[in-house]
């Protein structure tokens, strides 16, 4: 099964009070989230409104996940593997910012298929919109009523994606997938091959190739985590 989700985060003041939006979407259901803080920023709300939309799905599913964050991408994608290897220090020797925000992430993308995308923001993409909608409602505490119920009685359109505007790749069929356990590397053909290897191994890392230049990177991205 797939699931697709759309997220967006916002704060007044940034600092100040901050609202997250979220919208779930199966084959045949649709759930809308969200969420206040009195007092916190833009990049927290983003980071948080993934985090609350990923514990309500179960971890069998393929996820999408479209943002508009590239900070919110980037760092669960790419900046978390030298942030966790440096200590959570970053390269010019500060503490990472929201942390706490990341090890939750970090926690609940554990042995699960993601696959991250990049919109922009307030582009034709109908469900990016929505989700701005109950981040600003929550953030200014007038919260929209959140909808819960069949996908086909949904009034937004979640398959309108502006995908000139993905910034990453394309949902494109898997050339391989790469998994790692204890250290050791396996490709596998097929999703079903790497979720027997990965199911209920808390130290697994995988990633889906959608290429062979991309399953080299994968590899040299795993090998590089393993401690010499």
């Amino acid at each position: 099964m797939t699931t697709t989700i759309f997220t967006d985060g916002s704060a007044r003041g940034n600092p100040g009070p901050g609202g997250w939006g979220a919208i779930i979407v199966s084959e045949d259901q649709v759930m809308e989230l969200g969420g206040r803080e009195e007092h916190t920023t833009n990049n927290r709300m983003e980071i948080l409104a993934a985090i609350s939309a990923l514990e309500h799905i179960p971890h069998d599913r393929e996820i999408t996940i479209f943002t508009d964050s590239a900070y919110l991408l980037n760092g669960i994608t790419r900046w978390v593997i030298g942030w966790q290897k440096n200590k959570w220090m970053t390269s010019q020797k500060e503490e990472v910012l929201n942390r706490d925000l990341w090890e939750r992430l970090i926690k609940v993308t554990l042995k699960r298929n993601i696959l991250w995308k990049l919109v922009k923001g307030h582009a034709g993409t109908p469900a990016n919109e929505r989700c701005d909608v109950i981040a600003t409602g929550f953030a200014d505490n007038n919260p929209p009523v959140l909808y819960n119920g069949s996908r086909s009685r949904y009034g937004v359109d979640v398959k309108s994606i502006n995908t000139e505007v993905i910034k990453t790749k394309s949902k494109s069929k898997a050339y391989s997938y790469v998994s790692m356990v204890d250290g050791e590397i396996k490709v596998h053909k097929t999703w079903e091959e790497t979720k027997a290897r990965v199911n209920g191994v808390k130290s697994a890392r995988y990633k889906k190739a959608t290429s062979p230049a991309e399953e080299e990177e994968i590899i040299k991205e795993f090998a590089n985590l393993v401690e010499p």
